[in-house]
C-alpha cells in the first residue's frame, strides 16, 4: 500500500500517482505543473476529482484547477490520456439495454502493455435497464483486477458510466454511513452497490476507477460496448469470455450500441 498519494492536477499525464519517482515525471520541468501529496487515497481521489490543490507544493498555487469541475463531478480522459497512463493492465466496461428498460448485458475489454487481451460478455437480463448493465460490468471489472493485482499487476478502469463511477467512489460511503439511505427516496440497485463497494473497498487504494466518453475512438470502450451488445443478442446470462479471434477491426464492425 502506497504512504502518500500524489495528484497532479497539471501536468504530462494529469491523475493520481502512488510514489514520488511517478510523479516527478509527470511534473518535472512541466511548465506550470500543479500536484500536492496526501496522506490517503480518499483525500486524494476527493481533491483530484473537485480539481483543487489547496496549499500545494506545486509551481502554480491556485484553489481550483483551470478548467476545473466541482467535487460530485468526474474527469473524463481523453483516448491519449487513457493510452499514456501508466498501468500494465486496462480494464474497459460498458452496459446497454434496449430499450431502457429492457434487454440488457454487459461487455469488457481487457488490455495488457495497450494490447488487447482478453474480451467478456454476458450478464443478460431481459428486463434490465442501463444503469445495471453499467454496474454489472464495473463489478465484474474489479473482480478481474482483483486477480491482476495478486499477480503482480498495476490496473485502471474506465468506465463510461458517471452513474457507476460515482455510485461506487463517492455517494456510497454516505449512503452506508446513513444505513444505506438517502435523503430524496430510494437507492436503485442498492443490494448490486453494495456488493461493489465492498470489493471496491479492498482495492481503492490499489487501483484508478476513471471515466472515458462512449463513443469518442476509446477503441477499449468501443471494444466493451460490442461485447455488451453480443451479450444482448446471445442472451448468455453467464459472465463469460470471447472466445472468437481477437480481430480488432471484424469485432468492431459488428453493431455498435
Amino acid at each position: 500500500m502506497a504512504s502518500k498519494f500524489y495528484v497532479v492536477w497539471k501536468g504530462r499525464t494529469p491523475g493520481i500517482y502512488t510514489d514520488w519517482n511517478s510523479c516527478k515525471a509527470q511534473v518535472d520541468q512541466f511548465p506550470g505543473a500543479r500536484y500536492k501529496s496526501f496522506k490517503t487515497r480518499a483525500e486524494a481521489d476527493a481533491a483530484y476529482s473537485g480539481g483543487s490543490s489547496g496549499s500545494s507544493a506545486s509551481t502554480s498555487k491556485t484553489n481550483t484547477a483551470k478548467g476545473g469541475a466541482n467535487k460530485s463531478s468526474v474527469k473524463t480522459y481523453t483516448a491519449q490520456e487513457v493510452k499514456a497512463l501508466d498501468a500494465h493492465t486496462k480494464i474497459f466496461t460498458d452496459g446497454g439495454c434496449e430499450p431502457n428498460p429492457g434487454e440488457a448485458g454487459s461487455g469488457i475489454a481487457l488490455y495488457r502493455n495497450n494490447q488487447v487481451a482478453e474480451l467478456w460478455y454476458g450478464l443478460y437480463n431481459p428486463m434490465g435497464t442501463n444503469n445495471t448493465a453499467e454496474l454489472n460490468a464495473l463489478h465484474q471489472a474489479l473482480l478481474i483486477a482483483e486477480k491482476e493485482l495478486d499477480e503482480g499487476n498495476s490496473v485502471a478502469v474506465f468506465c463510461d458510466s458517471k452513474y457507476s463511477i460515482q455510485c461506487i467512489t463517492q455517494w456510497a460511503s454516505g449512503w452506508k454511513a446513513k444505513g444505506w439511505k438517502k435523503s430524496g427516496g430510494e437507492i436503485k440497485n442498492l443490494e448490486l452497490i453494495k456488493s461493489i463497494y465492498a470489493l471496491y473497498l479492498t482495492l481503492k487504494d490499489k487501483i484508478q476507477i476513471l471515466h472515458v466518453n462512449g463513443h469518442v475512438g476509446v477503441e477499449g470502450n468501443e471494444l466493451a460496448d460490442r461485447m455488451s451488445i453480443l451479450a444482448m443478442e446471445s442472451k448468455v446470462r453467464e459472465f463469460v469470455q470471447y472466445q472468437e479471434a481477437l480481430d480488432i477491426g471484424a469485432i468492431l464492425r459488428m453493431r455498435a450500441g
